[in-house]
Order: structure tokens, then C-alpha cells, then sequence
């Protein structure tokens, strides 16, 4: 993950990470209701990531945009990476939610794409402050 991290500019993993984020972020406000009703996950808990996840998009666009990303804002993206992936697994293991076979797949794959752009972006990382 490394040499795919260091092929591609950390400016450029944020921003796929800022789209990809904000086309979630829509999906889940416009059709939280469907996919509660496929998936078995709250529709309210859908909705509400969806929300949360608005504000964060326009966050990382905004440092995809930067010369230089400031580390602290790297790490924290990072960090909320993580904590989102975490979640992901943590609700339904803990069955705090108890999403059926397609929801644990909804789950796992966009936490699998939400863990590969946190590694990209950590990989990154230590090339752009080199470059900057």
C-alpha cells in the first residue's frame, strides 16, 4: 500500500476520499429509508452518517485543494478513517444494530473502500511533507 500510496499525490487521495464521502453523504440523506429497508440498518442512523458525512467531504475537498496540507489535518482525516471503519464493525458486532446479510456487506465493503483511503492517505503522508 505503500509504493500505491507514494504513486499517487496525497492532494489527489483526498480528494477521491472528499467524493466519494460526499456521494455517500447524499446517498444515505436521499435513500436512507430504501436502504434501512434492504439492509435492515436504522433509517435514522443512515440519514444522520449521511448528514454527518456532508460537512466532512467539503473538509477534505478543502485540503485537496491546499499546496500543503497541514499534518494535523491529515491525521485527524486519518483518525476519522479509522474511527468510521471501527464503527462500522463495532455497531453490528455489538448488535447495536443487527443489519441482515446484505447490510453486513453494505457495512464491510464501504468500510473496506473507507480503510483503503485511510491507508493511502497515511502512506502518502511522509511524500508530501518530503515534497513540501
Amino acid at each position: 500500500m505503500t509504493k500505491l500510496g507514494r504513486r499517487f499525490s496525497l492532494q489527489t487521495i483526498l480528494a477521491l476520499d472528499a467524493a466519494t464521502c460526499a456521494a455517500m453523504g447524499m446517498l444515505l440523506v436521499v435513500a436512507s429509508g430504501p436502504i434501512a429497508g434492504l439492509t435492515a440498518i436504522p433509517g435514522l442512523l443512515l440519514f444522520v452518517a449521511g448528514l454527518l458525512l456532508l460537512p466532512i467531504a467539503v473538509f477534505m475537498a478543502v485540503c485537496a485543494r491546499a499546496t500543503t496540507v497541514p499534518a494535523w489535518a491529515v491525521q485527524m482525516i486519518v483518525a476519522g478513517n479509522v474511527l468510521w471503519v471501527l464503527g462500522s464493525v463495532i455497531l453490528p458486532i455489538t448488535e447495536l444494530i443487527t443489519p441482515n446479510g446484505l447490510g453486513w456487506l453494505f457495512l464491510l465493503m464501504q468500510a473496506a473502500v473507507v480503510a483503503l483511503l485511510a491507508g493511502l492517505e497515511w502512506a502518502a503522508r511522509p511524500h508530501a511533507a518530503a515534497v513540501a
